[in-house]
């Protein structure tokens, strides 16, 4: 198990690395930050003077490498706009972010799990056939017309609860959340609720699908000819060994969720880092983006190192390939 845990962290960090090379090629080969800096009656010596400044009359190559060395220490610059740290302005978005993904991802696991366990069961039923059906609508949505309709019903038509916004949080330390009082879910449930409509849906067909490939299985009939309960057989047998596609899809979509809830943070607006993502891209603010994005590919990675954890846990067989 070390040492394939070993093998995940050299893996990650070469992805880190490919990554931060690819970003840094794609965002300082593309635009001209002096031209949004300088204004319009600057001389060519002024613009030389902002461009030296910024470290952008360098090599390519020297410019990475200084990009590389602050990067280790979190420094990515100062915004264009406001001069404040690019990875302040990050992380002070983050946590709202965070709160929304996570909230939205154990929506669609509650949901989504055992309706799909239940529609894998009786698939011949008219409640599965309805279930698959609304999983199917689920995918067909998009998700700012979702938005835009649970708005309609629940805020303009029932007045049951705010359009946008993100209501009161509480702080604890550097992190403020919403989550703990009742105003903050009222804000959070409508964002939440639109990204767990498609999200669930996709849960629901892995979980019948993994439901229906492990129900002919000798360890199941073999639980049921020892006299086993129904529910020990569902809640022990099958559920452990339908969790890992189950794991797989739900760190993905976590992962999806928390780099491109663009569209739900600007239907709601929700201050999370979409938002900011889109306000940084029009105004060209590269430091903002570069930090963005690196942060995004480190907790990816580190995402996709916690689900090859949680394989060796859930299956002993990943326990021994990795010993091998």
């Amino acid at each position: 198990m070390l040492s394939s845990i070993i093998r995940r962290l050299i893996q990650t960090f070469v992805v880190v690395l490919v990554m931060s090379a690819l970003v840094f090629a794609g965002l300082y080969l593309v635009g001209d930050p002096v031209s949004m800096l300088a204004s319009p009656e600057a001389t060519d010596a002024q613009r030389e003077l902002i461009r030296q400044s910024l470290g952008l009359n360098l090599p390519l190559w020297h410019q990475y490498f200084i990009f590389l060395s602050k990067a280790v220490h979190l420094d990515f610059g100062n915004s264009f706009l406001t001069g404040e740290p690019a990875m302040r302005l990050i992380l002070e978005r983050m946590p709202a972010t965070l709160e929304l993904a996570t909230v939205a991802m154990l929506l669609s696991l509650l949901i989504g799990v055992p309706l799909g366990i239940y529609a894998g069961l009786k698939p011949e039923s008219v409640s599965a056939r309805s279930i698959m059906t609304g999983s199917v609508l689920g995918f067909s949505l998009p998700n700012f017309w979702v938005g835009l309709m649970l708005i309609m019903v629940f805020a303009v038509l029932l007045g049951w609860l705010p359009a946008g916004g993100r209501g009161p949080v509480e702080t604890f330390g550097p992190i403020q959340l919403s989550v703990f009082s009742w105003e903050g879910w009222r804000n959070l449930i409508l964002p939440a609720s639109t990204i767990a409509c498609a999200k669930c849906a996709l849960i629901i067909r892995v979980t019948r699908a993994a439901t229906r490939e492990c129900l002919p299985l000798d360890y199941i009939k073999f639980a049921r000819a020892k006299g086993l309960s129904e529910k020990r057989v569902l809640g022990v047998h099958l559920l452990k060994n339908i969790l890992i596609p189950i794991v797989t899809i739900g760190g993905l979509e976590y992962g999806q969720v928390f780099a491109f809830a663009v569209v739900t943070e600007t239907v709601f607006s929700w201050p999370g880092m979409g938002k900011l993502l889109i306000d940084s891209i029009i105004t060209l603010d590269r430091p903002v983006v570069v930090a963005y994005l690196m942060l995004t590919v480190v907790f990816l990675a580190m995402l996709n190192l916690a689900v090859d954890i949680i394989y060796t846990v859930l299956d002993p067989r990943v326990r021994l390939e990795g010993g091998a």
